[in-house]
């Protein structure tokens, strides 16, 4: 995945402000089909480059943004099998509110990923980085690092219209 990643082109954080959705796409990470379980909408980048990191679908219609500060990145690893359950489901759609970020929860920038500068979103308190590559007009990639985890998380974001 990383290889297919990497022959990518790289995209601009300009050109990814907008609302975007997510999925996964599966590479045998722990985290692979934890988020769609807990309703994973995407990802939201502002044009002052401050960023959504984590978007839910709440109710039909509605998202709300998570604070990802509120399960750390290491202990939604290690949890990652319950992550997938039913229970866990039903008990994140009770805790978004009181998981509901006050604000932006990371910043755009420009990082260079094995020698290849492309956009990536840097979480504001999580050790981790999205770093992007374009796969279309209207699709990203996505690739998670974690610090000190040579494990790679991948997604990919489609725009849509950001009335959504």
């Amino acid at each position: 995945m990383t290889a297919w990643f990497q022959s990518l082109e790289p995209s601009k954080p300009v050109e990814m402000v907008g609302l975007w959705r997510g999925a996964g796409v599966p590479s045998g990470h722990p985290l692979d089909g934890v988020l769609e379980n807990l309703r994973w909408f995407g990802k939201r980048f502002h044009p002052d480059m401050r960023a959504d990191a984590l978007l839910f679908q709440w109710h039909p219609g509605r998202l709300v943004a998570i604070d990802p500060r509120f399960v750390p990145i290491g202990l939604a690893i290690k949890l990652a099998p319950f992550g997938r359950t039913a229970f866990a489901q039903t008990t994140f759609s009770y805790l978004q509110k009181a998981f509901r970020a006050r604000g932006t929860t990371a910043a755009l920038e420009v990082r260079t990923f094995d020698h290849i500068a492309s956009a990536a979103m840097v979480y504001n308190e999580q050790p981790i980085v999205d770093h992007f590559r374009r796969v279309d007009e209207n699709t990203l990639a996505g690739m998670m690092c974690v610090r000190d985890d040579e494990r790679r998380f991948f997604f990919k974001l489609t725009k849509i219209d950001a009335q959504a």
